[in-house]
């Protein structure tokens, strides 16, 4: 059972996980730049997000894997720059990690094989 979502409140999926979590009633946080910031702005309130010491981004990335117990990446292609960094935060420190790679891949297979992830995660 996915008790939170948590994510650093910037554009694209992670504002979308955060927005799935409000929706369905499932609890959400997470840690963010100091300032709330985001690469369009300042995160806006509506997310239940705790702010970091730094305005660094990469500290922000590593508080949210190290305070999760498993991280669910999406790219669009290979993983580099800052979701590279993710994922090895996650190896760093010992978190299971799914990257779903949605660049020609069937849209149905990605949600199986997410899926199945977190079965796996949910089974642990």
């Amino acid at each position: 059972m996915i008790t939170k979502i948590v994510s650093g409140g910037q554009t694209g999926a992670d504002r979308g996980a955060l927005d799935a979590a409000i929706y369905g009633h499932v609890p959400h946080g997470g840690w963010c730049p100091k300032g709330r910031l985001a690469e369009d702005g300042t995160i806006p309130r509506k997310y239940d997000l705790k702010e970091t010491d730094s305005k660094n981004y990469l500290q922000r990335t590593e508080w949210n894997v190290r305070d999760t117990d498993c991280t669910l990446v999406f790219t669009y292609g290979p993983v580099s720059g800052g979701t590279k960094r993710t994922v090895d935060f996650a190896a760093k420190h010992g978190k299971s990690c799914h990257v779903a790679d949605l660049k020609g891949t069937d849209s149905k297979l990605v949600v199986k094989h997410i899926c199945s992830w977190l079965l796996g995660q949910i089974e642990e």
